[in-house]
């Protein structure tokens, strides 16, 4: 009798574990350039002082959209410095549209603009642009 129960014992407990719930797949929102007429959704070369239009489009996959932010690096730099940060309204948390105009430097190299959007679970979606300075 002892060895029955020992043996059910066991077999549930393999049982049970092997019954684990799925794991959260952490889907990023979906961060898109817009495309078309006057916008820049790509790598580009411009002039000193230029203005660049990025439009972007963001969607809600999962989990409500919380924070969205634009950072640059220059010429190469590793690190990248803040240049808008936008916590998302009750309204915004299902997708965020909007348009912003770039303003490059007045001398020649490189700029990297990084969007970044999160969702409330930290999940990112990240693109970036390059613009060559010439």
């Amino acid at each position: 009798m002892k060895n029955l129960i020992l043996i059910l014992a066991v077999t549930a407990g393999a049982f049970l574990s092997s019954c684990k719930k799925n794991k959260d797949a952490h889907i990023p929102p979906d961060l898109e350039f817009k495309t078309g007429g006057n916008y820049t959704s790509g790598d580009r070369s411009v002039t000193h002082g230029d203005s660049v239009l990025v439009g972007i489009t963001i969607t809600k996959k999962e989990d409500d959209l919380k924070t969205f932010n634009i950072s640059y690096a220059y010429d190469g730099a590793s690190t990248t410095t803040s240049h808008y940060n936008y916590v998302m309204t009750s309204a915004e948390y299902g997708g965020y549209d909007h348009d912003f105009w770039i303003v490059t430097r007045n001398q020649a190299g490189t700029e990297k603009w990084v969007f970044t959007v999160t969702d409330r679970d930290g999940n990112l979606a990240q693109k970036a642009i390059s613009l060559t300075v010439q």
